[in-house]
C-alpha cells in the first residue's frame, strides 16, 4: 500500500467541513458518550440518500442526531426520517440537534426502545433505507430486519464494519471482530444484493437490495 494511502483517507474525512448545526449535534453526542459517525460516512449517507431519493428511511442508533441530519440533507423535503435508539437522553438531545437545524417536527419520528423490539412492528417492504449503528453483537439480527423492510431497489448501510482496523487483521479473533468479518462477507456472498465496503469513517459497508 502507498505510504500516501492514510493520508489520503485523513484527506477524504475532512473534504467535507460541517456546517454549524451539524458541529453542534456532534459536541451534544461527544457529551453524550456516543460516537457520531465521521463527516466521511455522513456524507456518504447523505449521498445515498439524494441518489435513491429515499422518502423512507429507518435508522438504528440515533445517538444525537448527527448520522440523522446528514440523512435528512440527502432526503426528499418530504421524506421521513423513523430513528430508533435505546435511550431517552440520546433522542432529547437529537431533538434539540434537529431543532437547530430547522428540521420540522412531521420530517422525524422518534423512537425510544430495544431495536430489536421495534423493527419487527414496522412494515415488510416499505423503506427506501435502512441505516444499522448500534449494538455490534446484535447487527446480525438487525440486519435480518432490514432485509425484510427495504423494498427491491432499496439501500442498506452498516457502519463500522472495520471496526477500528481489526476486520482486516486475521489475528484479531475477538468476539465483535469475528462477527462483523463474518457478516461483511455473508453480506458480499448474499445473491439477493449487490454490495461494497467503503473505506470511509470506520468501515460503511452498504448494499442496495435486488431481489
Amino acid at each position: 500500500m502507498s505510504v500516501q494511502k492514510p493520508a489520503s483517507w485523513a484527506y477524504t474525512e475532512d473534504f467535507l467541513t460541517e456546517e454549524p448545526a451539524l458541529e453542534g449535534a456532534r459536541r451534544r453526542g461527544e457529551e453524550l458518550g456516543c460516537s457520531p459517525v465521521l463527516p466521511g460516512v455522513g456524507a456518504a449517507l447523505r449521498l445515498l440518500a439524494a441518489t435513491s431519493a429515499a422518502h423512507t428511511v429507518v435508522e438504528i442508533g440515533t445517538g444525537a442526531g448527527v448520522s440523522g441530519l446528514w440523512l435528512l440533507q440527502g432526503m426528499p423535503s418530504d421524506g421521513v426520517l423513523t430513528t430508533i435508539d435505546i435511550e431517552a437522553a440520546h433522542h432529547r438531545a437529537a431533538r434539540a440537534s434537529f431543532a437547530a437545524a430547522g428540521i420540522v417536527p412531521q420530517r422525524t419520528r422518534i423512537i425510544t426502545g430495544q431495536a430489536l423490539d421495534v423493527l419487527p412492528r414496522l412494515a415488510d417492504g416499505a423503506y427506501d433505507m435502512v441505516v444499522v449503528d448500534g449494538d455490534k453483537s446484535e447487527y446480525p439480527r438487525y440486519i435480518e430486519q432490514a432485509l425484510r423492510l427495504l423494498r427491491i431497489g432499496g439501500v442498506l448501510a452498516v457502519d463500522n464494519m472495520l471496526w477500528h482496523d481489526r476486520v482486516a487483521d486475521p489475528a484479531a479473533r475477538d468476539e465483535t471482530t469475528t462477527t462483523l468479518r463474518d457478516l461483511g462477507k455473508h453480506l458480499r456472498d448474499d445473491e439477493r444484493l449487490q454490495t461494497t465496503l467503503l473505506p470511509v469513517g470506520d468501515g460503511l459497508l452498504v448494499a442496495i437490495r435486488r431481489a
